[in-house]
């Protein structure tokens, strides 16, 4: 079984499409700074943060000080997956203190997000939206965390809400022109972060959570309208990062495509060791593909961290 898991991660490091601007050489050996941008796939619990929402601080406490963001810790299997997500398993930064780590995580995500206040309305009031997350990052981390560019990687995984939120959304009339108007918001924001972060960039596709058990079966409605908006988000945002990574000549551009990793696993659920991909079970049993109604356990998680880290070691192969 392990070694057709390798076999399969292989073949799915070349599913992932990579977009490079400049000569910046990039050698994810030589990363040791991650930070992450995104929701409750990507969140990571902190000492500090909202129980179940944000490793620091929430819409009503956005500030902090240098000492509370380097003393917030890491606390282990407080994710949406109730064990390790794919950042943690990524770097290898499980608990305790980000700068302890070999690899320093440092994630800005929160659960719940979508990507601009102004265009869909929060989960909670608490929630903080990708627009937030890196106003809140250059505002109080920037100054405070090292990020030299050639030794900082920064990870964008959004739009699994923004897809989801719109489904029922009868003030959005033209989707083209919303989506257009979520990925000029979207990079707005991570332009305003790369002035000041590092000049590796990672952005993840929605995966087809048209297919997670709160929309099966795969035929209704639900589902295919999930499926065409996943479709249509991800399409705009491969045109987005093309143009970013052309208005940003020196800077690396990578797109992981999470919804071919996903998708990957689930249509060949059984080489991975899976035997439910319909169902789901809140419990450590590692034969479920879904934790939830609309979140993968902890061991896609670990494929995903794997698939990912074989893709930045092939681009860095390909860059140097």
């Amino acid at each position: 079984m392990a070694h057709l898991v390798r076999f399969l991660l292989m073949v799915l490091c070349h599913l992932v499409v990579g977009i490079a601007a400049g000569k910046v050489p990039f050698n994810w050996n030589e990363i040791k700074y991650v930070y992450v941008f995104g929701d409750s796939y990507s969140y990571v619990q902190g000492t500090l943060g909202l129980a179940n929402f944000s490793f620091i601080g929430d819409a009503f406490n956005l500030s902090y000080t240098r000492s509370q963001l380097l003393s917030d810790e890491l606390i282990y299997r407080y994710t949406a997956s109730n064990g390790a997500n794919w950042p943690e398993f990524l770097t290898g930064c499980f608990s305790g203190l980000p700068s302890s780590c070999p690899r320093q995580l440092w994630d800005f995500a929160f659960a719940g997000a979508d990507i601009d206040p102004n265009l869909l309305p929060p989960h909670h009031n608490f929630s903080v939206q990708l627009t937030t997350q890196v106003a809140q990052y250059v505002t109080y981390a920037a100054d405070v965390l090292p990020h030299p560019p050639n030794e900082t990687m920064t990870a964008w995984w959004i739009g699994i809400n923004d897809t989801g939120d719109t489904l029922n959304n009868a003030t959005i009339t033209d989707f083209n022109a919303f989506w257009e108007e979520e990925m000029s918001s979207y990079f707005r924001a991570v332009q305003q972060a790369h002035a000041v972060l590092s000049s590796t960039h990672v952005f993840f596709t929605v995966p087809p959570t048209d297919r997670s058990p709160s929309h099966l079966p795969v035929s209704s409605n639900s589902s295919q309208t999930l499926k065409q908006h996943i479709l249509a988000y991800n399409i705009v945002l491969r045109q987005h990062a093309q143009s970013f990574a052309e208005a940003n000549p020196g800077s690396t551009i990578l797109i992981f495509d999470a919804h071919q990793v996903f998708t990957n696993i689930l249509d060949n659920y059984s080489a991975y060791g899976f035997t439910n991909i319909t169902g789901y079970c809140q419990c450590d049993d590692d034969s479920y593909f879904w934790y939830n109604t609309g979140h993968p356990t902890e061991r896609v998680h670990e494929l995903l961290a794997l698939a990912l880290e074989a893709q930045l070691l092939e681009s860095s192969t390909e860059m140097i």
